[in-house]
């Protein structure tokens, strides 16, 4: 039996980063690009590397492209950590797995470092796929904490839960990440949303620049820990900002969505440092009409459009500074 699971990239549409800082946000998935993971049973255990975990290279510049690129490691790690993981959440819940092995693989063409949430879309189609061959269930309110614990707690990454939680249901979800809820009984509310309420929405990503969130957030967590009034007021804000946000899609009045999106963007630049290119991205978009703001860490932006002459203004606009521009195929 093989067994293949898919998952797909994130995009936040409000609230980010406060789902890192018990805030609020909205996020989807689209469909544009997908992280693939085939896993069938064999006589042992085998993680096959992938194009990106080559130690192979033409020269030493190539090496250090694809380092500066993709790290030390590619996506073997993600995967290794996420089996791990994965054995001790049911060593813990006393769930008993088979007695038999696997070989896994996975495929991805989500861009690198660009926000959208690549990796743990490696590690959910990974989770996924080990949950079908060993028929284990996870509560889907769980399952996101699972997958971040991966890169969190294993890896030592930062990552907030949006991303998994998402990717877990595979629709639209508003999220709130309440103190006292999570603290209480380790998630949030999660509300599943009508994807036919997310439309006129354009993505897009730079080709010749990858940030990862380390870059992006710099000494933000720092600023939180220490109760930096700036900070707090920035979180404080992005949660009201997706509470009216999640209004203005079921009232379908997109033109407060758009001034919303612009806030959380320019909320952001005030409490962030912010590198130029990034910046100059959300401002050529904005030169147009469309709103703009970040999907994630940085390196690709969300944003809406008001017809089909502003879209392609806006694509040629930024396509003409190294910025590919696509309309998401949303979940």
């Amino acid at each position: 039996m093989i067994i293949r699971t898919r998952s797909y990239p994130r995009a936040a549409l409000l609230g980010n980063p406060s789902d890192g800082y018990f805030g609020k946000t909205i996020a989807f998935l689209f469909q544009n690009f997908s992280a693939e993971v085939t896993l069938y049973e064999t006589p042992e255990l085998e993680i096959l590397p992938a194009e990106y975990d080559s130690n192979v290279f033409r020269g030493i510049r190539e090496l250090a492209e694809d380092v500066r690129l993709y790290g030390y490691y590619g996506g073997i790690r993600l995967l290794k950590a996420a089996v791990k993981c994965f054995y001790e959440y049911c060593e813990t819940n006393s769930i008993e797995l088979a007695e038999k092995n696997f070989t896994i693989r996975y495929h991805s063409d989500i861009p690198f470092r660009l926000g959208l949430a690549g990796s743990s879309a490696i590690i959910t189609a990974c989770i996924k796929s080990l949950m079908s061959f060993y028929n284990v269930e996870i509560p889907k309110t769980i399952l996101p904490n699972l997958i971040r614990s991966v890169e969190s707690t294993e890896l030592g990454i930062a990552a907030g839960l949006q991303d998994r939680v998402v990717q877990t249901y595979e629709t639209p979800v508003y999220m709130d990440f309440d103190r006292s809820l999570m603290k209480s009984r380790g998630y949030g509310n999660y509300e599943p949303m009508d994807k036919k309420l997310f439309h006129h929405l354009y993505i897009a990503y730079r080709t010749d620049l990858s940030e990862g969130s380390e870059v992006v957030h710099n000494n933000f967590r720092e600023r939180y820990e220490f109760g930096d009034p700036e900070v707090l007021k920035a979180i404080k804000e992005w949660a009201e900002l997706t509470e009216k946000g999640k209004t203005a899609l079921e009232k379908q009045d997109y033109h407060k969505l758009a001034g919303y999106m612009n806030r959380n963007f320019d909320i952001r630049r005030s409490v962030m440092n912010i590198g130029k290119k990034n910046t100059q991205m959300v401002e050529l978009a904005r030169s147009v009409g469309a709103s703009a703001k970040f999907t994630g860490s940085g390196g690709a932006i969300i944003g809406t459009y008001k017809d089909e002459n502003m879209f392609r203004r806006l694509r040629q606009v930024l396509e003409t500074d190294n910025i590919e521009v696509m309309k998401p195929m949303i979940l």
